[in-house]
């Protein structure tokens, strides 16, 4: 049993509350079980329990054995001074708070239906299933699923914002130049995304908006930056870059020795970083004020036109600086966009939006169902266990979150999905 689960029970009230007595045997009438607490302190803030002819108010804290109150050392944190009822299943030691006044505690063990403890520990036994409610998972109630999905697709969003507003910190609120280092780790993207990472941290953004004007001085800088200028080879654009790196090296006294390099193997030569530090420099030298730009676009087709860019000229023949091909142009396919948009541009219009007091949700639902579910194990898996599961990039970015935050966690009770499958056990 995992203490996910008495919280469940205590804040659903699924136990026998009119035979509730403390330890001492006094009557408790639970008022008001509290709000859940998911961070440290606590479990339970603001309750209302009635104890003999006292009614109380504050904290209350759940084990699974009273005597992990002192394994926690909560008797000597005063977050815990304000408990008015320890909730366990086993009672096993009185517990005191820090002045050392008795803390009442209440025992469940005896006033659970033992069809639900059933039913629960079917639930959370995972061997042989890769998510514990898989044989369930095909009857879920349609709305009920894609109410949870929408919620913890939204969670994901709220995760990614701390990220996002780390980068603002460091950057002294400048927008543009957090938009610089997130595109730049998605252009990147598994393989190389830490190192075009440590590339757009390499040098201060507004380098990016002076040398925005001319794009060989931006993909001298770019191809720089990442290290790419450091052997000799012929080519007149080669040597046109270097010349150009040089001087700005020397003018802004730019550093590289600890900008990962970006690898090549196994990657499509399309996907190949002088590829896309091309491409990026192609963006940023079309589009001067780009963050305001993808905040203004409320449609995909408006990204997509804003992303509608190439490499240079020399790179529409060559994949290396050393070997020519016929010539192609090598723009940015839609479905790359659709993963900046996924990965970049929809995290950065929420967390922008709660910045500002604007409520980003419904552009977000509407760019996001247009675009069509990523695939990958986990995605194709959910599908499998229910066909249609996840239609768009709204639901395929959902289960991704529920799979890695609750599943993998057994965190079973704090799914909406495996909370309901006990709520027909009173």
């Amino acid at each position: 049993m995992q203490e996910d689960f008495l919280h469940y029970l205590w804040k659903h009230k699924k136990f026998d509350f009119t035979r509730a007595r403390t330890s001492d045997g006094q009557p408790i009438v639970l008022v008001d079980p509290g709000m859940h607490n998911y961070n440290s302190g606590p479990d339970f803030f603001n309750a209302r329990i009635r104890i003999g002819n006292q009614l109380w108010a504050g904290n209350v804290e759940i084990h699974l054995r009273a005597s992990d109150w002192y394994f926690h050392r909560h008797e000597t944190d005063s977050n815990y001074d304000n408990v008015i009822l320890h909730v366990v299943w086993e009672d096993n030691i009185e517990v005191y708070r820090k002045n050392n006044s008795i803390i009442p505690s209440l025992a469940l063990s005896g006033l659970v239906d033992r069809a639900l403890v059933n039913k629960y520990r079917n639930l959370v036994t995972t061997r042989e299933k890769w998510i514990n409610c898989e044989k369930n998972f095909p009857e879920i109630d349609e709305f009920k699923l894609r109410h949870w999905l929408e919620r913890v697709y939204f969670e994901r969003l709220e995760n990614k914002s701390e990220l996002i507003l780390e980068m603002l910190k460091a950057s002294e609120n400048n927008w543009e130049a957090v938009l610089f280092r997130l595109l730049s780790k998605n252009f990147g993207l598994n393989v190389n995304g830490d190192a075009f990472l440590s590339f757009a941290q390499s040098f201060d953004f507004t380098l990016v908006q002076k040398c925005a004007l001319e794009r060989l001085k931006l993909e001298a800088l770019f191809f720089g930056q990442a290290g790419f200028l450091e052997e000799d080879f012929s080519e007149t654009y080669f040597e046109n870059l270097k010349r150009e790196y040089e001087f700005l090296r020397h003018k802004y006294q730019l550093k590289n020795e600890q900008v990962i390099r970006p690898k090549f193997f196994r990657l499509r030569p399309d996907n190949f970083s002088n590829i896309r530090l091309s491409q990026l420099a192609s963006l940023y030298h079309r589009h001067k004020n780009l963050f305001s730009e993808l905040i203004r676009a409320k449609e995909l087709n408006s990204i997509f036109e804003i992303f509608k860019v190439e490499t240079s000229e020399f790179w529409q023949t060559h994949y290396s600086f050393d070997k020519s091909h016929k010539k192609r142009a090598k723009r940015i396919t839609n479905s790359f966009v659709d993963l900046v948009v996924i990965n970049t541009v929809v995290p950065l219009k929420f967390c922008y939006a709660r910045e500002t007091g604007e409520e980003p949700k419904e552009d977000i639902l509407k760019i996001l169902t247009e675009i069509k579910a990523e695939s990958n194990s986990v995605i194709d898996k959910f599908n499998f266990l229910r066909p249609g599961t996840a239609r768009n990039a709204l639901d395929s970015q959902a289960v991704l979150q529920l799979k890695n935050n609750y599943c993998d966690l057994n965190k079973c009770l704090n799914c909406e999905i495996g909370a309901g499958l006990l709520q027909a056990v009173n």
